[in-house]
């Protein structure tokens, strides 16, 4: 059994702690919030996950130190913007060990991946990438799930695997980092764009159709941004793209879904009540697309109605009026 650092806790860095605390592993969690905090450690509770019961194996801290000292790998589960911050605050303690980025997004000042903004701040790092389709809602009630580790590091592929491999969790494991984190991240965007259509009553042939195109969008992009095609068709990009766009559980979803009915930015923000990778992700693969010279219509469109104001009922007959081409 193994000793494990977890930084956030939020939903599914609570749900990911439960999970690994099941097996026997000792989890501490990092938490920058105390109300978070006590009420893991005293009412052994997670205001994210509220039907949720604290393992017994699972203890949370503000003192990054205390939570990394002794453990064998760190999972890094912060929203993407508070990334670097967050990291530049505890990569004095990370030495030799693991650091397993679980969250989704960019750095939008840079436009860099998680990966590259930890190597960034530690060039020495060992960095992996966990990602796939994955609800915290059902990780942490024990619903099979399956997904994949990426890593340059075979020692890393073969510890995460081994740790987190159960009845309720398969793991895969891949070597194209930058694929698996791309995947992760640019399906939000979908998900978003399927809460818009969602919003504004559009139906199964639309989702379908959405899904379809906006999954060989993303694969473009990522392929320029040095994933393998392969890899967007698996786990970390079909299969997080479905979970994300068809779910009620999805934050993204329902961020765009508040969009379609007519709600502003800061309405649909107050309202979700939690960070929305899509909204900053949208931004970063609109520039990365006018960058690399990407063709990528629904993440253009979107873009428009995010911070153009353009009406989503105008943007889809934008997108059914475009020029006719093969596919």
């Amino acid at each position: 059994m193994k000793k494990i650092a977890i930084i956030g806790s939020g939903s599914w860095g609570v749900a990911l702690a439960t999970h690994l605390a099941k097996s026997g592993n000792e989890i501490k969690i990092w938490s920058f919030n105390e109300t978070e905090m006590h009420m893991i450690n005293q009412e052994r509770k997670c205001k994210f996950l509220p039907g949720l019961q604290i393992h017994e194996n699972i203890t949370c801290s503000n003192n990054f130190e205390e939570v990394i000292r002794e453990a064998e790998f760190i999972l890094h589960v912060t929203p993407s913007k508070f990334t670097r911050d967050t990291f530049k605050q505890y990569k004095q303690y990370v030495g030799n060990k693991p650091v397993i980025i679980c969250s989704k997004g960019f750095e939008k000042e840079t436009l860099k991946t998680l990966d590259e903004v930890i190597l960034d701040e530690l060039p020495t790092a060992r960095i992996g990438v966990l990602s796939g389709p994955s609800h915290a809602e059902e990780v942490s009630i024990a619903i099979p799930t399956v997904l994949v580790v990426a890593s340059e590091h075979d020692d890393i592929l073969e510890m995460i695997q081994n740790t987190f491999m159960g009845n309720e969790m398969r793991i895969y494991t891949s070597k194209d980092v930058k694929g698996v984190e791309l995947g992760g991240a640019l399906k939000n965007i979908i998900a978003f764009c399927a809460g818009v259509a969602a919003g504004i009553n559009l139906g199964d042939n639309t989702f379908a159709a959405l899904i379809t195109r906006g999954l060989n969008e993303l694969t473009r992009l990522g392929i320029e941004l040095g994933g393998d095609k392969e890899t967007f068709y698996g786990l970390s990009g079909l299969g997080d793209l479905i979970v994300t766009c068809l779910s009620e559980h999805s934050r993204n979803r329902k961020a765009g879904k508040l969009i379609g009915q007519g709600k502003t930015l800061e309405e649909t923000k107050k309202e979700v009540g939690m960070v929305i990778e899509s909204i900053d992700n949208i931004e970063v693969a609109y520039q990365l697309g006018k960058i690399h010279k990407v063709d990528m219509p629904i993440v253009e469109t979107v873009y428009k109605v995010i911070y153009e104001k353009l009406d989503p009922q105008e943007a889809v007959k934008k997108l059914m009026t475009r020029n006719k081409k093969s596919e």
